[in-house]
């Protein structure tokens, strides 16, 4: 008796399987990102003059009204903005990579694709910043310090910067690959931040030396008045395109084309 071939695909790992990465790959992220804006400098200004925007007017308005909550809430509001601003530069990286000439609309077609694992996202980043201020407030109201107690001072500092660091690594460790993959990959976001986690832990000593170069380079951003955001935050999202394709193997998963079926 004869057996007809199994026409169902192969099953896929759950975690995308990744590269164990040298201590030179972020340099090497850097490089081929600003390879990118020299490559594509009008789009990059475009975006990096939307970032800017959206940032100083946050800034005023959080200025203006003065409140932590709402800050917190305006920056929430940030966050859900945020991703598909990235899927928009990540796609004129992909583009560069195929060899196109990357344009505004397929930024806007691969957003428009891509709006409900964007969505997830933003809304898990979204619950990590509503723990975080909640966290925040519970080492204040637990640990009270008094402002004329200095050793009490620096206690209170290091419980909280502590408490901070934990969920800024988990905050970094689900976000490094996790979006640039959603962008190219037709995959689910579970999927994409586990991966990401993944990665981040089986290169830990080369991810922290690419977070601190996230960090200290929007640092600088912050530091020009938000002017140096224009070029730097399209900067890293370039390179994070990069990172992304040199960590992950996601070649088991479809490709998303920027152009819907016709």
């Amino acid at each position: 008796m004869s057996h007809k071939p199994s026409t169902e695909p192969a099953p896929r790992a759950f975690v995308v399987p990744c590269k164990v990465l040298d201590p030179g790959a972020p340099w090497r992220w850097l490089r081929a990102g600003w390879r990118d804006v020299c490559r594509a400098p009008a789009l990059t200004l475009l975006f990096g003059g939307v970032i800017v925007l959206v940032s100083a007017g946050i800034s005023w308005l959080a200025y203006s009204l003065g409140r932590f909550a709402l800050l917190a809430t305006l920056l929430s509001g940030f966050v859900f903005v945020a991703p598909l601003i990235c899927v928009g530069l990540y796609c004129v990286s992909r583009g560069l990579e195929r060899g196109r000439t990357p344009l505004l609309r397929d930024s806007f077609v691969l957003a428009r694709r891509v709006l409900g694992q964007a969505g997830v996202f933003a809304l898990g980043q979204g619950v990590i910043i509503l723990l975080w201020s909640r966290a925040g407030m519970m080492v204040s109201a637990f640990f009270p310090f008094d402002g004329s107690d200095p050793s009490a001072f620096w206690e209170f500092l290091a419980l909280g910067s502590a408490v901070g660091a934990v969920f800024a690594t988990l905050t970094f460790a689900v976000t490094a690959f996790s979006l640039p993959m959603i962008a190219d990959r037709d995959v689910d976001m579970v999927t994409a931040a586990v991966s990401s986690v993944h990665a981040v832990m089986r290169n830990k000593r080369v991810m922290l030396v690419w977070g601190l170069l996230l960090v200290a380079l929007t640092a600088v951003g912050f530091a020009t008045a938000l002017l140096g955001l224009g070029l730097l935050m399209p900067w890293l999202a370039y390179a994070s395109w990069h990172a992304y394709r040199e960590t992950l193997d996601a070649s088991s998963w479809p490709v998303l084309e920027e152009a819907g079926p016709a």
